[in-house]
């Protein structure tokens, strides 16, 4: 070999550890990463230095695939016992020694990865993602009464300082083409675009139409928040493009650049930046992410019904008020038994009056209402639409990604059979041939989707960070919360403090309070 080692020779072992421990971008394998494999080795410093380091060139900072090779079989020989020597190589070796490093995948770790380089880590804050827009979804205001095929939205983002109109099926059709780029994302699901079979038992036309335009506003806040999608230009399209044939667009869009897959850089490298531990890491963080959706669904629902209570109150509230109105107003004239017949007549006065003050209450008790649906429910509702778009995400990687490949490995198997049946069988030349073709293909596409599934958990880790970094909200919400009550009882206090020196004429000095028997 005239010290120095043929590439072809080398054992399958020695390409692998290569492969663990080489640079992201090149063959290279960096010289802090070698001097850190070195250490793993258990030879003696003496013997690392004189014999194994003063062989090996890496002047520049880095090792060639060839020089790497040179030194494992030094490491190799002189853990043998051996003095390593590159002179070894041309009569004494007739197959390259395997060195005692361990499992190559466990090198994986020895590998530096730069900062600037740490494409996996979502650098961004919760600030930073409510920052990036805030889109204002509202009904058109002449189209408000009308059935639902007619309703139109006015999108307003304040990031790009403009105002599109949309349709529900300019959403539907945005949503789709966003799916189909960004598959291995979260992506929030659309609301329903009619109401449900049994919906109008429970709520109006107009409820319903609200209660879609949240989601809606909620759906495209969350997209023009995320890292990835708030920077594309489908998101850009979808909040800027004020012509006639905005799906069009979108869909010509999406054709020209294909998924994610196809787009993203590193894609086809995605195993590389991946964690050793990455499926356990997802099991544990898609276990404590349902717990926390889960929490979040009872705390929404809690909320939803204090927001109705407020509501049932304002309507008791006006009520009330309207049947001390029509008590005060009777005219009937009183039985001359009646030995209290003019104090009455000035009670019913003073019941007339107090009407208003009830309307009051029942106002404030209104706005209560809205603010705990506007302030709290609305933001427990978007972290749950985020929380379930996660979920939507691992079901999507397990029934999708994987499930296509297992679905392709066994097509392989089955064909890889059928060739060996054929060959033994002695078939026509031609139809062994074209079945080589075919499994040469779906060997091809089995290596696409090995490598589409790296991608997908790269995708998946980079996803769970995102909801741990929304995590935040929790507090926003709670303040929301607290803010909301400490404003309702401040407001609601006032008034009836208000009311209560106006029941003087009714109760004398006692002032409502119930007199001594």
């Amino acid at each position: 070999m005239a010290g120095e080692i043929n590439e072809g020779s080398v054992p399958a072992y020695y390409r692998e550890v290569h492969e663990a421990i080489c640079c992201r971008t090149d063959e290279r394998v960096q010289a802090d990463v070698f001097k850190r494999l070195l250490e793993r080795t258990g030879l003696s410093k003496a013997a690392l230095s004189q014999q194994i380091a003063e062989h090996i060139d890496c002047t520049d900072g880095f090792l060639t695939k060839l020089t790497l090779y040179k030194a494992l079989a030094l490491i190799a020989l002189a853990q043998q016992g051996k003095k390593p020597s590159p002179k070894l190589f041309i009569h004494d070796i007739k197959e390259l020694p395997k060195p005692q490093l361990g499992e190559p995948r466990e090198l994986s770790a020895l590998r530096m990865q730069p900062a600037q380089d740490d494409v996996l880590t979502i650098s961004q804050t919760f600030e930073q993602l409510l920052t990036k827009d805030t889109v204002h979804v509202e009904l058109i205001p002449e189209k408000k009464g009308l059935f639902l095929k007619h309703v139109e939205y006015q999108v307003t983002s304040q990031r790009y300082k403009m105002s599109v109109y949309r349709r529900y099926s300019d959403f539907d059709v945005f949503h789709e083409v966003l799916l189909q780029k960004f598959a291995y994302r979260v992506v929030p699901a659309l609301p329903p675009k009619r109401m449900l079979k049994g919906v109008l038992t429970s709520m109006s036309e107009r409820e319903f139409i609200e209660g879609r335009r949240r989601a809606l506003s909620r759906f495209i806040n969350l997209v023009a928040r995320h890292p990835l999608f708030s920077e594309d230009e489908l998101v850009k399209t979808f909040l800027t493009y004020s012509g006639s044939d905005v799906q069009t667009k979108l869909r010509d869009t999406c054709k020209k650049t294909g998924d994610e897959f196809m787009t993203n850089r590193i894609a086809t490298q995605a195993k590389e930046y991946l964690p050793a531990d990455v499926q356990a890491q997802f099991s544990t963080s898609r276990e404590l992410i349902k717990n926390i959706h889960n929490s979040f669904q009872r705390l929404r629902d809690r909320a939803e019904k204090m927001a109705e209570r407020s509501m049932e109150n304002s309507t008791d509230l006006v009520q009330f008020g309207r049947e001390l109105s029509a008590l005060g107003s009777d005219a009937s004239p009183l039985p001359s038994l009646a030995s209290s017949q003019s104090s009455w007549g000035t009670l019913r006065q003073s019941l007339k009056s107090l009407s208003e003050e009830f309307a009051v209450l029942s106002d404030k008790a209104a706005q209560q209402g809205r603010r705990e649906q506007d302030d709290v429910v609305e933001k427990l509702n978007f972290f749950l639409d985020l929380l379930q778009s996660y979920r939507d995400l691992c079901e999507r990687h397990e029934k999708g990604v994987l499930h296509e490949h297992q679905k392709a490995l066994h097509k392989y198997s089955m064909m890889k059979r059928q060739m060996m049946s054929a060959t033994v069988q002695s078939k026509e030349q031609a139809s062994v041939e074209q079945l080589e073709s075919r499994i040469v293909q779906q060997e091809s596409a089995i290596q696409t989707m090995e490598l589409r599934n790296y991608f997908s958990l790269f995708c998946l880790h980079q996803e769970t960070q995102l909801i741990f970094t929304y995590l935040p909200i929790t507090a926003n919400i709670l303040g929301a919360f607290v803010n909301s009550q400490v404003q309702g009882h401040r407001e609601m206090g006032d008034v009836w403090n208000e009311l209560q020196p106006k029941l003087g004429c009714l109760f004398g000095s006692n002032n409502g309070l119930k007199p001594p028997i």
